[in-house]
């Protein structure tokens, strides 16, 4: 027989660490207080229910995952209405360590991803293999909130600008006749599809120069070239030139401080390059790549869900809600995030109306008087869990919730 619910309202949670090749090998160890003597890559720290990660509840069992929790019990851990809209928990939280850029990539709607899903079930290509792009049926948009100085791309340029970019880099000026006569999508299709010869042919002499740029200091993060060098830099032979670099000069490169967040929708290309943020999407991995990765790049299947319409990056700065409280909405139903940041003598009381996932990424904090939660520790809070959060000093929580009101009095027949 479970433990009887009304008694477990708050839980701790042990996330999923994934160490894919561009993490780092520090920050990540040192917030979750474990060892790295092999210097492995800790990449992304996964916090949610998706089967690719799905977190445990070491304090309700041995083994018991917040899956399965949830399975057992739907309507008590997520809300009656977040399990009639979403049937599971709709989101999915995550840290991420950026040492290395990551791929350029899109991310689909939720009726492509289930179609995208479909056909490679019936193709038979399985749910692990490197090959797959679609792991489950759900869309991915997501907003990541900036922990350090954080860098990426986001969206297409204006044509103008791009313009004066295929005309200001020579190894572009071949582009500029197809550019004005069938438009930027013609071109963008064209050097993701050419032919890998040609293209090192055209692009080894801009990356060499770049690498040059940068070591003379020529360069910052805030121009193309200082990313292209890095991605080359210290190879001591290049003869194989990424098609992806194309896209670091014609996307907006962003710079986000510390608090500060911005949101990608379906279709809008990005990639990371470098940095630690908390990032809180819909409970999806469909990823459609194009360059900048080891993983699997599908060019025609990045093109056909890509938006080339020119995007002009906002960066968000959360809305003040209560006391030390910054409180993230996003333009889907399945997630938003709120910041909280302690000091000496903070006081902050809410309630639970869906479930909610906590980490500290700083400090601590103390629950009800009666539990210490610190950095690097997560929580899972359910339904009508009334609570107040103290801190004697620095401290900051990332709190994930879906914003749907309910009557937390409800309970499961």
């Amino acid at each position: 027989m479970d433990q009887d619910l009304r008694d477990i309202r708050l839980t701790g949670l042990k996330g999923k660490v994934q160490h894919y090749g561009w993490g780092g090998v520090d920050y990540l160890p040192a917030l979750l207080g474990v060892a790295n003597p092999g210097r492995e890559p800790f990449a992304e720290y996964w916090m949610g229910s998706h089967p690719l990660g799905n977190a445990l509840l070491p304090e309700i069992g041995e083994g018991i995952t917040l899956g399965d929790w949830i399975a057992r019990h739907p309507e008590r851990t997520l809300s009656q209405p977040v399990f009639r809209q979403f049937g599971g928990l709709p989101f999915l939280l995550k840290i991420l360590d950026v040492r290395e850029m990551l791929s350029i990539q899109v991310h689909p709607t939720r009726d492509a991803a289930a179609a995208g899903y479909a056909d490679e079930e019936a193709r038979g290509i399985p749910l692990n293999a490197h090959n797959r792009n679609y792991k489950d049926t759900n869309h991915k948009p997501e907003i990541m909130l900036a922990i350090s100085e954080f860098w990426l791309l986001h969206g297409f340029k204006e044509l103008s600008q791009i313009e004066l970019i295929l005309d200001s880099v020579p190894e572009f000026n071949v582009f500029l006749p197809l550019f004005r006569k069938e438009g930027f999508k013609s071109l963008y299709q064209f050097v993701m599809e050419m032919d890998q010869s040609d293209l090192d042919v055209l692009f080894l002499p801009l990356v060499k120069r770049e690498i040059r740029m940068k070591r003379e200091g020529l360069l910052d993060r805030s121009q193309p070239g200082w990313w292209v060098a890095k991605l080359f830099e210290g190879k001591t032979e290049i003869k194989t030139i990424d098609r992806g670099i194309f896209s670091i000069y014609c996307f907006n490169i962003v710079q986000l401080q510390p608090g500060e967040g911005i949101f990608q929708a379906a279709g809008i290309p990005h990639a990371y390059l470098e940095g630690q943020n908390v990032e809180l999407m819909s409970n999806s991995d469909n990823v459609l790549r194009g360059g900048l990765t080891n993983k699997h790049i599908d060019v025609p299947e990045l093109l056909k869900h890509i938006s080339f319409e020119a995007v002009k990056p906002v960066i968000l700065k959360g809305e003040a809600v209560l006391d030390g409280e910054r409180v993230f909405h996003c333009p889907v139903p399945d997630f938003s995030i709120a910041q909280i940041q302690g000091s000496a003598g903070y006081h902050y009381q809410s309630s639970a109306q869906t479930i909610e996932i906590w980490v500290v990424t700083e400090g601590a904090f103390v629950v009800n008087q009666e539990r210490v939660i610190r950095q690097g520790e997560a929580v899972v809070v359910f339904p009508g869990f009334t609570y107040s959060l103290n801190s004697s000093g620095p401290a900051v929580l990332y709190r994930a919730f879906v914003p749907i009101t309910v009557n937390p009095q409800h309970e499961e027949n």
